[in-house]
């Protein structure tokens, strides 16, 4: 039952954590577009009113006319919307499925003893002093290269490259490559709680008590926006790399996290200038060669034997196959499993009937994606998978 409730909350959470991504993502991406978009206004009363810049735009039926005011409009109005639940219910919502997924089973899914040698509670402080020391040392960069733009912006690339690598050599890969997703993606909340909305909170106080508003507020909150907006596609790829064993089980996986987050902010990059009407395809040609490169890099020399010449092969029966399951599987897929509390999924191989009626999801697990044994954590090799293939190419006898 305990197994089966984590489940649920690990389902919930993560429908609830896609749910309010999209939602800060999505308002995100919308609001550099709209300032990239918005044109100076043409109407001479609007001009008089403080508009800097305007956009007429049509969707659902409805048209539509945003406005960007170049500092306090005459009537601000009570009804102000602001925008930081997206921001904050993502992290929220992030944290704790990091919580009931990783900190919760430490010694499944953050622990590679061909890594580190990790004990379950140094693993979850390690885990989280990333999200934290994260921040901090961000924070501090931040403050003090506050009116040095380049250089700031080297420190912050050398910074998650310094913390790939150490997270691919403290945690399994799986759990590194989420680690960092989540160390920035707190950054990126932090930016929001502690620097943009209290900054935006104290420009309106000042502009309803009639007083001159510091232009200091909106540069550090436009300078964070920024850094969010360059973080968001490295953070997104590591929230869908879990899925994908090849890029966090290669022996440089930190490299191999390191140019795929580049690429996705080189991809981003050639977005905002598109937004600006420039459009220099460098930026996509150079990121789709590195995702190329990275692609013929880390490809197996060689694959797992299945298909139809498998198949014709000395055929493999349960004899052959119940050892390496033995081996490689029975610690988490158990009904008194060692790795977890119980049975991963609800998932039993103690017996040959229960291993043959979960012949396709071991087949599609272990020999097609690759993703089990978690991390490859009890080292399978590629002819033991090359072995199940065979098993269930020719029937799963």
């Amino acid at each position: 039952m305990e197994g089966y409730l984590l489940d649920w909350a690990n389902l919930l959470l993560r429908w609830l954590h896609v749910i309010v991504a999209i939602a800060w993502i999505g308002s995100s991406f919308y609001f550099v577009w709209l300032d990239n978009s918005l044109k100076a206004p043409k109407d001479a009363e609007l001009k008089e009113k403080g508009v800097g810049g305007e956009l007429w735009a049509v969707h659902g039926g409805g048209f539509y006319n945003p406005q960007k005011y170049l500092g306090a409009p005459r009537n601000l109005p009570e009804d102000l919307h602001w925008f930081y639940w997206e921001s904050y219910s993502t992290w929220l919502s992030g944290f704790g499925l990091f919580s009931v997924l990783y900190l919760f089973n430490p010694k499944v899914f953050l622990i590679d003893p061909n890594v580190a040698n990790l004990t379950p509670t140094v693993a979850v402080i390690l885990a989280l002093a990333f999200l934290g020391v994260g921040w901090l040392v961000y924070d501090v960069l931040c403050r003090a290269l506050q009116k040095k733009e380049g250089l700031l912006a080297v420190l912050v690339v050398a910074y998650v490259i310094i913390a790939s690598w150490a997270a691919c050599n403290l945690f399994s890969g799986r759990a590194a490559f989420l680690i960092i997703g989540a160390m920035i993606a707190t950054i990126m909340s932090a930016n929001v709680f502690f620097w943009i909305i209290p900054g935006q909170r104290k420009v309106v106080a000042a502009m309803k008590a009639g007083q001159p508003v510091d232009p200091i507020h909106g540069q550090r909150a436009k300078q964070r926006s920024v850094h969010n907006t360059y973080f968001t596609l490295p953070v997104l790829f590591t929230m869908l790399s879990n899925h994908y064993n090849m890029t966090y089980s290669h022996p440089h996986n930190w490299l191999v996290l390191v140019l795929i987050m580049v690429a996705g902010v080189l991809i981003r990059q050639f977005f905002i200038l598109r937004h600006k009407s420039v459009v220099n395809l460098v930026y996509p040609l150079v990121a789709v060669a590195m995702l190329a490169g990275v692609v013929a890099w880390i490809a197996p020399s060689k694959p797992a034997t299945s298909g139809p010449a498998a198949a014709a092969e000395t055929p493999v029966d349960m004899a052959q196959i119940k050892p390496v399951i033995d081996k490689h599987c029975i610690q988490c897929h158990a009904a008194k499993p060692t790795l977890m509390p119980t049975a991963a999924k609800g998932v039993l191989f103690d017996q040959p009937e229960q291993i043959k009626s979960q012949a396709q999801l071991i087949y599609q697990q272990v020999v097609m994606q690759k993703s089990m044994p978690l991390g490859n954590i009890t080292n399978m090799t590629d002819e033991e998978r090359a072995l199940i293939g065979r098993w269930y190419q020719g029937g799963a006898q």
